[in-house]
């Protein structure tokens, strides 16, 4: 075993050592190899948690070829771990646009029965341009906001060729994941790629959604001041009543440190705000994709680039300096190592759990919600791992609650 191998390894053995639920799901996998013979194509952020995951479909008997959801957070030493256990693997660490879209399609020449999905990259490639393998694939299942997004709009304009669970959206996902995963992971990233201090600055996060209300709730902890930006009046309504100041990008872009965006939308952060902005700005993105901070505008209007640290490029205005954090893609994951293990644990059991439950249902051509069962016996699960119990209703109890005849 080289030393990229045994690194790659040490990693996935210590989250391995962190989850498990998803260890619980294995065991029964490899008993009973519900996936035996299925091909199945991930397109996944390539760190140990989705390698361990993958292996965990290797286990349950299915033939998976994995390539990374990003090109900055493929982990080299992980991905050739993974493939020395045995899964077909399609990635690299800052491969360019051409070869993250020939991986792409290199792990779709299997021909999956089942999809796992980050972002839509695989949905989008099956219903363009590889539209032949669409009739053997019999389900997807995606755990991002940005990928069901995407997913509803293709059932809405009759698009959608196969069923999809939108696990993004299951109680034990975005609750946990989106919220306590990203806002730490963020955190992280920017903390670990600039070495500068959290409290006493103002962040400016652009987005009052489980991500940006996770994000909030870190930084609040660790002493900045924080604006929030927003589009919806309830959730800004929300991050007010939660003690935060509220106001449009155009005045929060004067008064911030450091900005964050964690909306699924391109274009948050634009030209105009950059020219308001104090010098030494920090920029970071937590969404999905790398459009929501307007990187190629910032290069049009600066008069100087520089690489300032690992992962931060600065950019001179013409009294300032403005610095971007992994050139605009997803921060926790192009900075540091992702959400904790702990956290994820909950996250790729529903994926399993629902891919499972897609390979065995006959459902039409829609997106669904991750059955409630699946849900909560991930709920369960982790309860137990934490040694703890919950009361459970007496017949008395759920006969009163399931009546209007009581009374008062």
């Amino acid at each position: 075993m080289n030393d990229v191998i045994a690194s790659g390894e040490r990693k996935m053995k210590w989250v391995e050592s962190h989850m498990p639920v998803v260890n619980k799901v294995l065991l029964r996998f490899k008993e009973e190899r519900p996936f035996e013979g299925v091909p199945v194509a991930c397109c996944l952020h390539l760190e140990a948690k989705t390698a361990f995951a993958a292996f965990v479909l290797h286990e349950a008997g299915a033939k998976v070829s994995i390539c990374g959801s990003n090109p900055l957070t493929t982990q080299d030493d992980v991905a050739a771990a993974l493939k020395n256990r045995g899964v077909k693997v399609n990635a690299r660490y800052g491969q360019s646009s051409e070869d993250y879209f020939e991986n792409l399609n290199k792990t779709l020449d299997i021909s999956p029965a089942l999809v796992i999905d980050d972002g839509g990259d695989l949905a989008y490639a099956l219903h363009t341009h590889r539209r032949e393998l669409l009739p053997d694939v019999k389900g997807l299942c995606e755990e991002t906001t940005t990928g069901v997004v995407r997913l509803n709009a293709m059932e809405r304009e009759g698009a959608l060729c196969f069923p999809a669970i939108a696990v993004n959206d299951a109680c034990c996902k975005y609750l946990f994941d989106n919220r306590y995963g990203t806002g730490q992971s963020t955190l992280d990233g920017i903390m670990r790629t600039t070495n500068l201090i959290i409290a006493g600055k103002t962040v400016v996060i652009a987005g009052y959604g489980w991500c940006g209300r996770g994000i909030a709730m870190r930084a609040k902890g660790m002493g900045a001041n924080i604006i929030v930006t927003e589009v919806d009046p309830i959730k800004a309504i929300e991050a007010h009543m939660d003690g935060f100041r509220v106001m449009i990008m155009k005045d929060a872009a004067v008064r911030g440190d450091i900005f964050i965006t964690a909306t699924g939308c391109n274009n948050v952060i634009t030209k105009d705000h950059f020219k308001l902005m104090k010098d030494g700005a920090i920029l970071a993105n937590a969404g999905h994709f790398d459009v929501e901070v307007d990187v190629a505008g910032l290069e049009e209007i600066s008069k100087e680039k520089r690489i300032a640290r690992t992962n931060i490029t600065s950019y001179r205005l013409d009294d300032s300096w403005l610095h971007v954090l992994g050139e605009g893609r997803l921060v926790n994951l192009a900075c540091a190592d992702g959400h904790p293990a702990e956290i994820m644990d909950m996250s790729f059991a529903l994926q399993l759990l629902s891919a499972e439950y897609l390979l065995l249902a006959h459902l039409e051509k829609r997106v669904y919600p991750v059955p409630e069962y699946i849900d909560k016996s991930v709920a369960r699960m982790k309860l137990e791992s934490e040694s703890m119990s919950i009361d459970v209703l007496t017949p008395e109890q759920e006969d009163y609650l399931s009546s209007w005849r009581h009374g008062t």
